[in-house]
């Protein structure tokens, strides 16, 4: 992180341009970097190399996709207490959690390079009826083309992973807008991109404004935009004109404890703790809303309370922080005053503490109004919501009373129960025996109603970046 200056990569070469954005480290509040700020003349040209990098990219051949993504690898882990620093002070996230996400990125890149050469077809049987006797069918998938991709602050490296390596498994060339506030890590990744032989005009990374970025979800010339953040995505998918959209719009997930657990109550808390309090609840499947069978309600709530206050809090390079500041001081005021409105209307606050500038301590809350924000909307903060349930069918009608649906968790030794949870809850995944927060980069994520469309997961990335084509032989 000595480096002060950054450039950005247009069509796999690093540009350094206008160095007006500024990125500044989340806990001090130190600027520490000046990066190269894309204006729109260069997202065009970007847009312009990617579109005509397609064939280039398509015919790149399967080993040698897979020999970049090991490249990238083996990259990662020779770096990747870099990236973990880069991690920490750029988004503020715990030294501990950093490591972890470097992990991910590296297991992502890793599980695309196996998949890389996997991208496969099947053969028909197409005579069905006379008419048809004597002909038969093959089917294989190939690029789609160019691709868009805008990723949130919250996963700097492994979001970008997300998308960045399914694209390059796949045979897609692409434009990635990281989020301005943390763009390190992913011109990180760029510059380790740039080390290998991808074909000109295959990968442009442009930290740049949102207005600016207007083209990679309007531009006709984009086969696909990727998009993982907010609710804005919504109003994308409106300009997106033609192009296949996947969209990732987070949620605020609810866990269920049941009268039978399954777990010690004591495993419960701890899983809970980590799932409402990892990173600081930055996280789109962060336990927001945690609904306790009334047998085990006070119970759990001692020591869920016990245990939340401590948590240490603090500068997220000290191996010992778990809860480090949110991205900024905006996001800590507001999160504030949804607790503040909560317990106005009528909510217990169990544990509380003072904001400090960005620095938000663990709060738990129990019995908040049904219609408060903390409730409907997402915090994406250190906040959970506590009540208590007497019947398992009215928990699970509670938990989808919300706009969201992206991943619910649900303890209970009853496989009934965890049948009748698959079944009924609506949402993108179902975890049984632990938070909602559990991810593994290699399984199918993503939600319904607002939390989304389509699926991420490199596997199921690789099929919304590719189509199907058919062969028809005649004998």
């Amino acid at each position: 992180m000595k480096r002060k200056r950054w450039p950005y990569y247009l069509a796999n070469r690093p540009v350094q341009a206008d160095t007006a954005l500024e990125v500044v480290d989340k806990f001090s509040g130190e600027r520490v970097a000046r990066c190269a700020f894309a204006d729109a003349e260069a997202i065009d040209a970007a847009i312009a190399a990617a579109h005509g990098a397609r064939a280039a990219m398509a015919a790149f051949p399967p080993d040698a996709r897979r020999a970049v993504l090991e490249h990238c690898v083996a990259r990662f882990r020779a770096r990747s207490e870099e990236l973990a620093l880069a991690l920490c002070i750029e988004a503020g996230k715990p030294i501990r959690d950093a490591r972890g996400e470097v992990t991910r990125l590296i297991d992502t890149f890793r599980i695309a390079a196996d998949e890389s050469v996997r991208i496969g077809g099947e053969v028909l049987e197409l005579a069905i009826s006379p008419r048809t006797r004597g002909y038969r069918g093959m089917t294989r998938r190939v690029p789609i083309g160019a691709c868009s991709f805008i990723t949130p602050f919250n996963f700097p490296l492994n979001l970008v992973a997300h998308k960045v390596a399914p694209a390059i498994a796949a045979g897609c060339p692409f434009v990635l807008k990281p989020a301005a506030k943390t763009p390190l890590g992913a011109l990180i990744i760029g510059e380790v991109l740039a080390e290998t032989d991808l074909p000109a005009g295959a990968f442009s990374i442009l930290p740049c404004s949102n207005e600016d970025a207007a083209a990679l979800a309007e531009d006709e010339r984009i086969a696909l935009l990727s998009f993982t953040g907010g609710l804005v995505g919504w109003d994308l998918k409106a300009r997106a004109g033609r192009k296949k959209v996947t969209l990732e719009l987070g949620g605020n997930a609810a866990c269920i404890v049941d009268a039978d657990p399954g777990r010690p109550l004591a495993e419960v808390v701890e899983r809970l703790v980590f799932g409402a309090y990892y990173q600081s609840g930055q996280s789109c499947i962060s336990v927001q809303r945690i609904l306790v069978h009334r047998d085990h309600h006070d119970a759990l709530a001692k020591q869920l309370a016990a245990a939340v206050r401590k948590l240490k809090a603090g500068d997220p390079r000290d191996e010992a922080t778990f809860i480090g500041p949110v991205i900024d001081e905006d996001a800590a005021k507001r999160i504030d005053g949804w607790i503040d409105a909560a317990i106005a209307g009528g909510a217990t606050a169990l544990v509380r503490g003072k904001r400090r500038g960005n620095m938000l301590p663990a709060a738990l809350l129990r019995d908040v109004p049904r219609d408060a924000d903390l409730q409907r909307k997402e915090a994406f903060g250190p906040v959970a919501c506590l009540e208590a349930f007497d019947d398992f069918d009215d928990a699970l009608a509670r938990v989808n009373d919300s706009d969201f649906g992206l991943q619910a968790g649900v303890f209970t030794g009853s496989i009934a129960h965890a049948m009748r949870a698959w079944d009924r809850l609506e949402v993108g995944g179902v975890v049984v025996g632990d938070v909602p927060s559990f991810r593994v980069d290699n399984m199918p994520y993503g939600g319904v109603k607002h939390s989304g469309l389509g699926r991420e997961g490199v596997r199921w990335a690789i099929h919304d970046m590719t189509e199907e084509r058919l062969l028809v032989l005649r004998d």
